[in-house]
């Protein structure tokens, strides 16, 4: 146990789960936060090993490995199960309306009963890992009624769960099929934790409009007991990315990408193949400034990273062709023999690269039309060189805008907007760059991961002292809230 009263045994459970090897690239914005958390705590990650298996196995299998003081384990999904939960529920339901995307809504009533049942399975394969003093760190909306599954295996220690996405008003969470069932399932939770203040009362209205729950200070009355809902923004290891900045001058990618600039200044991208990302509009600014500001041609190009995922859904199908499309058009446009203003990359780097392009990148654009958090962001002003920084151009739709928030901040729906915002960070003086830049990075040094995990932990541990003295009723025998929960909010038993 360290000093801010870790939990013996902490599980941290998510869809994926990555290993930390420097020189791979990294799958996410979560893999990169709980990396380190998992590496220094002696936490369990439990995952998906990314294979699935038939329905013949008797029981989930996992595979362990060491990673720094903790370990990962990895699980084969079922194979009847896993298109409808990853592909279809999660991805092409919760995942846009998450994003206020209603409209690509895309979904089965098959696709939500193998959610619940792969939610059911990972909640089986959890027990092997549960000890004394066990507590449970759920992440992101592939789990949401993993809880709920675990009460009724009987497991009352506490269990937490983490939102890296938004959370959207009530309307479009009215959307989603079984959205009242589900949202009933995640009060399974002691402790739900969100990026952003207004996600966490987007949620807190949707529970008091919609299911007519008590909310006091913060914490939801239902049949399950207390759910207390909280504000936990993730930071990064700002240190660390900083050493990594200076440490990857030399790698060849970084020493290539700087040889061929020939003097221009670099504008940077990083991003998931995502319509939630608003890489269409970005392309699009950058279209309008070459317009608008004829001079800036040739002295400012975009190096975009934009790594696919989720191929099979065809709303991420479109976009990476519309993409591709876009950027062709702008360079025929804009581009001569000499000088191409867009490299567009379909891969992805590692955390060690990205630090040394972030730095060679004196403009970083962090545009997405809505976010969780973007830790893109935070990345970009760790890796800066603090003699001479780059600017950070940053939707004012991203969780980091709460704390970045003397980036240069745009609506990433007004094209003409972006585009002079871009041409006003290629012009901005040294003092200036200098100064917005140090008062991110003292935002970055005050809020951690590190502090970020220890902060959640320490609240889901505050739950079992609660639990002894209220008593909530989410401690009675599992077949009696499995009845209740069927009598009261319908919720499907598994």
């Amino acid at each position: 146990m360290n000093r801010r009263g870790r939990p013996v045994n902490l599980v941290v459970v998510s869809n994926r789960v990555a290993r930390g090897k420097p020189n791979e690239p990294m799958t996410g914005g979560l893999a990169a936060a709980l990396l380190p958390v998992v590496e220094h705590s002696g936490a369990i990650w439990v995952g998906s090993s990314g294979r699935v298996r038939d329905g013949h196995q008797k029981e989930p299998f996992a595979e362990i490995e060491a990673l720094g003081t903790g370990a990962i384990a990895t699980l084969d999904l079922p194979a009847a199960h896993y298109g409808g939960y990853y592909e279809g529920f999660a991805n092409s339901a919760l995942w846009p309306a998450l994003h206020s995307r209603s409209d690509l809504i895309r979904v089965s009533q098959d696709d939500y009963l193998s959610y619940r049942e792969v939610n059911a399975f990972m909640a089986r394969a959890l027990l092997r890992f549960r000890k004394p003093k066990t507590a449970f760190w759920v992440q992101d909306y592939h789990f949401l009624a993993l809880g709920a599954e675990l009460r009724d295996l009987g497991v009352d220690d506490p269990i937490g769960f983490f939102l890296h996405t938004p959370w959207p008003v009530t309307a479009v969470m009215q959307g989603v099929p079984n959205h009242r069932e589900l949202l009933t399932a995640m009060l399974a939770y002691d402790l739900i934790g969100f990026q952003t203040q207004e996600d966490c009362e987007n949620f807190l209205g949707y529970v008091g409009g919609e299911l007519g729950l008590t909310i006091e200070d913060g914490i939801v009355s239902s049949q399950h007991g207390r759910t207390r809902c909280q504000v936990f923004p993730i930071g990064i290891d700002a240190e660390k990315f900083a050493v990594y900045a200076a440490k990857s001058a030399s790698h060849p990618d970084v020493s290539r990408l700087r040889r061929s600039l020939n003097g221009e200044r670099l504008a940077i991208g990083v991003d998931r193949l995502d319509y939630s990302k608003g890489l269409v509009n970005r392309i699009s600014a950058f279209d309008r400034l070459w317009t608008s500001y004829p001079q800036l041609a040739r002295g400012i190009s975009l190096l975009q990273i934009a790594n696919p995922s989720r191929g099979a859904i065809e709303a991420y199908g479109n976009l990476q062709n519309d993409v591709a499309r876009l950027v062709t058009d702008v360079n025929g446009r804009h581009g001569e023999v000499d000088w191409t203003p867009i490299r567009y990359l379909n891969k992805g780097f590692s955390q060690t690269v990205l630090a040394g392009l972030y730095r060679t990148a004196q403009i970083g654009v962090v545009t997405p039309l809505h976010d969780g958090m973007n830790l893109v962001a935070k990345e970009y002003v760790a890796a800066q060189n603090p003699a001479d920084p780059g600017v950070l151009v940053l939707s004012k739709f991203a969780g980091a805008a709460n704390e970045l928030d003397t980036a240069l901040l745009v609506n990433p729906h007004d094209i003409d907007g972006m585009a002079r915002t871009i041409a006003v960070a290629a012009a901005m003086p040294l003092t200036e760059r200098k100064m917005r830049w140090d008062a991110m990075m003292k935002k970055l040094r005050g809020h951690t991961i590190q502090q970020w995990s220890a902060d959640f932990v320490t609240e889901l541990e505050k739950c079992r002292t609660e639990k002894a003295a209220v008593a909530p009723l989410a401690a009675q025998p599992p077949q009696a809230l499995r009845w209740l929960k069927s009598a009261i909010s319908g919720v499907r038993l598994i």
